[in-house]
């Protein structure tokens, strides 16, 4: 029988009853102020913070507002079902964890609370190799959960290579390449802080234990942790690939890969003819190109470019369950959440990233039988509006 994730809300209410309330906020536009009075300034605008004016992230949620759902009635909704299957990995709901390093800096548990929550809810978590902790640790800790490995490209084959065979030992099914983050982009808040993250040793917990990448150094980063840093800084940032070098990633990735930070219908149709399996529509959450085109404006254009070949998934800007509806509707299979579960872990830890998640599928689930749909599948442009 499909999960009705709708239950959560009779449980907060009947535990009501008793005297208990949530631990925080399930109002997702008040989660990132109230998270914000519990992180410093450097992690809290690490996470927030986009390029620029920050006209990309506020373009993402005008997109969002710009489209509004049209409920049905008396479509014997009482009963949903909000499965589908992404890249061969069956989900009981299109939410997918996206891949956000250096997790440590929000909770000390990092990605390893993350993973536990994640396979808790049968939500599979992409891991970012800019992790808190190594590929093998964030394994164990997702136990029997699905999860994919997103790769941050390194200019080294022998680096590349030996990461993408460490993940597919560990479990990892789903290759996530990020294809819009080869530089990092002016980041003001960041910039204001005098705060990377990846330059004082944090997220650099895979390539810090990995033996191909040990090999190039000529002390380990145990002896001398600066130089191990900008070596990895340098192998990571600063060159843009071409098409042409996906055939690499192909050759040595056994399962499906996605690329993520499409936007142009004819970068989708690349991507394809180059043998990817998805497609990720995203604009990082609006961290890397200010003044670029919303992610979600974007989607419809690339679901019909490739939409019949590939599964195309979508990324930036998410926050409820009617987001999630109205990306479905636009065309993607499923949907990558990013910041909402990040200021859950500043709360609490893995009990955090739960309860986020869980108001998240929640609304997913109530939200969908409100409008008159019993699956994604009844979900299409008619199901929304577009205002002007």
């Amino acid at each position: 029988m499909p999960a009705q994730f709708g239950s959560y809300q009779s449980e907060i209410y009947l535990q009501g009853m008793s005297g208990v309330v949530p631990a925080f906020t399930n109002d997702p536009t008040a989660l990132e102020s109230s998270a914000r009075e519990l992180m410093e300034p450097g992690p809290y605008w690490y996470v927030a913070g986009g390029a620029g004016s920050g006209a990309t992230v506020r373009a993402n949620r005008e997109a969002f507002d710009r489209r509004r759902i049209v409920p049905r009635m008396l479509t014997d909704a009482t009963e949903r079902d909000v499965s589908t299957t992404v890249l061969g990995t069956e989900l009981a709901a299109p939410v997918l964890l996206a891949p956000i390093g250096v997790q440590s800096i929000v909770h000390p548990d990092g990605e390893l609370a993350t993973a536990r929550a994640a396979a808790e809810l049968g939500i599979p978590m992409i891991l970012s190799t800019a992790s808190s902790h190594t590929i093998e640790e964030v394994a164990e800790a997702s136990g029997d959960g699905e999860r994919w490995y997103q790769l941050y490209w390194p200019n080294s084959d022998d680096v590349t290579v030996s990461v993408l065979e460490r993940a597919e030992r560990a479990g990892y099914t789903a290759l996530v390449v990020t294809l819009d983050t080869w530089t990092l982009a002016w980041r003001p808040h960041d910039l204001d802080q005098s705060y990377l993250p990846f330059i004082r040793g944090i997220g650099t917990a895979i390539p810090f234990s990995d033996p191909a990448f040990r090999a190039s150094l000529e002390r380990t980063p145990e002896e001398d942790r600066n130089s191990a840093v900008l070596r990895w800084v340098q192998m990571f940032t600063g060159v843009d690939k071409s098409w042409e070098r996906l055939a690499f990633l192909r050759e040595h990735w056994s399962g499906p890969i996605a690329v993520k930070g499409v936007l142009h219908p004819d970068d989708a149709r690349r991507a394809v003819d180059a043998g990817m399996d998805g497609i990720v529509v995203s604009n990082h959450g609006g961290r890397q190109v200010d003044g670029s085109v919303a992610a979600l404006d974007a989607l419809p254009g690339i679901a019909e470019a490739v939409g019949d070949r590939v599964d195309v998934l979508f990324d930036s800007g998410v926050r409820t369950g009617a987001d999630v509806i109205k990306a479905i509707a636009l065309g993607a299979k499923a949907v990558l959440l990013g910041r909402p579960w990040v200021y859950g872990l500043a709360h609490g830890g893995q009990e955090g990233v739960r309860h986020v998640l869980r108001g998240l599928l929640a609304d997913l689930d109530l939200t969908l039988g409100l409008t008159g749909n019993r699956s994604l599948a009844d979900l299409g442009r008619h199901t929304l509006m577009e205002n002007s």
